[in-house]
């Protein structure tokens, strides 16, 4: 079983705030897992460890979902 990778560890290993991992996987943008929304202000994540390392490693991650 694959370790779980947090918006927090996520967003350190692109540079990036959590915020911004949020918001771009809740609009479809980073591909890296599931943003599913829970209510009506909830939202479950999940990031994939291999995806995650994939987008990492060929692309230049910059700010694509502003």
């Amino acid at each position: 079983m694959s370790q779980k990778v947090t918006i927090a560890e996520a967003a350190r290993r692109m540079g990036k705030a959590p915020q911004f991992v949020r918001l771009c996987m809740q609009r479809g943008l980073l591909p890296i897992g599931t943003a599913t929304k829970t209510g009506k202000k909830n939202w479950n994540y999940y990031i994939s460890p291999k995806l995650l390392d994939e987008y990492i490693g060929k692309e230049n991650v910059d700010e694509q979902c502003d």
